[in-house]
């Protein structure tokens, strides 16, 4: 008689948990790679390809070769250049239409991860009809999905290398992670040296983005052993890495070294999801117009400090990590917070006009967001209370 087989939360101990991993993307990384963007989606079979991208990557003339480069390969390319910075139903809804009258079979997101997103967004509504709101969630398309080659030109995202694409709501500002395996990028292909043209306020701020990628799905309670492989290599690449970009923004070891860490970091997304920083980003973004990267690298360090407390959640195995549960935590807040002096960005909420008297409305819309369920250390709307009130400068201050 066969024993019945015993299932674990976790099965490895150390809150790690099983996992169901399909690669699907195929990725092509080194400098120079962008030239091969025409001969890799020629291989897809398709002859109308939509490249979705933003003025500033147009204005860079990274457009202009992935034109150059499909055209050489008889491909036939248009191009939709008007994303920007945290898309809404709007831009997406304007890519379909422009996608539409050139009767496209296959997609170039080319840019950071408002251009992926972007793209992604308009492949939803493309093949499978309906509104973005439609696939707010996971899994809601039905139908296969358009090929998409996402060639990222910024090192922080990691959207290449994830299934989902987070669009806002006009109306409501609501920032929804629309996910379905059909989504995810057929090819990405990987260029340092396209990053070498950002600004250096967005070598720092995306740079920061992905650190956070890496250090939360490194301890989120969907972590798995696959999911910490990469998260543990991304944070080796980006804090070794990011230091040497902001000092010298021509190091194109170093620019390699941030591409595939945040690609890497972006993986282990896919695969454990993000937890309480990002959660408690999001509402000093819609609210406060706060960038994305700095949201997240304002509020990352209370995080950390606020998961060590628990002592499985999980940071001690980082390279460069001491010991104890709560010196890791102090260790890695401290690291989080110099990486954002080095680049000269804000440390405290007083520096992005925030006040004490917004911490309630911004501590019940951080509980809402999707990401807080997954954060490795159970937290509620108090928690989240306690967070914002110690990224106050005074608060800062007394702690030191």
């Amino acid at each position: 008689m066969s024993r019945p087989v015993k299932t674990e939360s976790s099965l490895l101990g150390d809150g790690t948990h099983a996992f169901d991993h399909l690669p699907t993307t195929r990725l092509v990384f080194g400098v120079g790679t962008l030239e091969r963007l025409g001969d890799l989606t020629a291989e897809l079979g398709v002859k109308r390809v939509l490249i979705v991208t933003d003025p500033g990557i147009r204005s860079a003339g990274h457009v202009d070769r992935a034109v150059a480069s499909l055209s050489a390969a008889n491909l036939a390319p248009f191009v939709f250049d008007a994303v920007e910075e945290n898309p809404t139903t709007r831009h997406v809804e304007h890519c379909v239409d422009v996608a539409k009258e050139h009767k496209i079979d296959a997609i170039v997101g080319l840019g950071g991860g408002s251009s992926m997103d972007t793209a992604k967004g308009a492949n939803f509504l493309l093949t499978n009809g309906g509104r973005m709101q439609d696939y707010w969630g996971i899994g809601k398309a039905t139908k296969p999905m358009l090929p998409l080659v996402a060639v990222p030109t910024t090192a922080g995202t990691g959207s290449e290398a994830q299934s989902f694409a987070l669009i806002a709501d006009e109306k409501t500002h609501q920032k929804m992670a629309c996910g379905d395996k059909k989504a995810a990028a057929t090819i990405a292909i990987l260029d340092p040296a396209l990053t070498v043209t950002q600004p250096p306020r967005v070598t720092a701020l995306v740079g920061i983005d992905a650190v956070a990628h890496a250090l939360e799905s490194h301890v989120t309670r969907k972590r798995n052993p696959l999911s910490r492989l990469y998260s543990t290599e991304a944070w080796r690449l980006l804090s070794e890495g990011l230091p040497r970009v902001l000092a010298d923004p021509a190091d194109l070891e170093a620019r390699a070294a941030m591409q595939l860490g945040a690609n890497f970091a972006g993986a282990a997304i896919e695969a454990s999801m993000l937890g309480a920083a990002h959660a408690s980003a999001n509402p000093l973004t819609s609210r406060f117009g706060v960038t994305h990267g700095l949201a997240v690298g304002l509020m990352l360090p209370h995080v950390i400090r606020y998961n060590a407390a628990d002592e499985g959640t999980g940071y001690a195995d980082l390279e460069g990590a001491p010991g104890a549960a709560r010196e890791v935590g102090e260790w890695l807040a401290a690291k989080v917070t110099h990486f954002l002096r080095l680049a000269d960005l804000p440390t405290t909420l007083d520096d992005v006009n925030v006040t004490r008297s917004d911490v309630s409305r911004l501590a019940e819309e951080a509980a809402q967001q999707w990401t807080a369920q997954f954060n490795p250390r159970p937290i509620a709307v108090h928690d989240f209370e306690t967070l914002y009130r110690g990224a106050f400068k005074a608060a800062m201050e007394s702690v030191a």
